[in-house]
């Protein structure tokens, strides 16, 4: 994150005139792409019927130093670049996910250098995913 953030301009003051983010913060609404992937689980529709309930699960990473992490990208391209080309995401801000993580003890690395390896996804696993979610 302080890479982004040391070569950033000094934010502006918002609209509104509420002062903008410290120096050395981006801003609150800073749009990131976040490793994420769908999931369901089973339950009870309002009919009674058994249904599906999606939702999404945001993926939580190990640092070696920091313990568990979020990954926020500041585009696709750099989350394909970090962890594959297969690596699926959903999009948001910064500035919510950075509090949510926070109040569950979990940093949020922005743009962060992976160790090359294995990618998390690959084709296979999204088509296995897909036909998962089908059902």
């Amino acid at each position: 994150m302080l890479d982004l953030a040391e070569s950033a301009p000094p934010p502006p003051p918002a609209a509104d005139g509420r002062p903008g983010p410290r120096p050395g913060v981006p801003p609150y609404h800073t749009p990131v792409c976040v490793p994420a992937h769908p999931r369901s689980v089973a339950g009870i529709g309002s009919e009674g019927r058994p249904v599906r309930v999606p939702f999404i699960v945001l993926e939580l990473f190990e640092h070696p130093v920091r313990g568990t992490v979020a990954f926020a990208f500041t585009s696709p391209a750099k989350l394909a670049a970090a962890l594959g080309e297969a690596q699926p995401w959903v999009a948001g801000s910064l500035g919510p996910l950075a509090e949510e993580m926070d109040g569950r003890g979990v940093m949020v690395l922005l743009d962060p250098r992976v160790a090359p390896g294995e990618p998390n996804w690959r084709p296979a696993d999204l088509a296995a995913l897909a036909q998962e979610v089908r059902r």
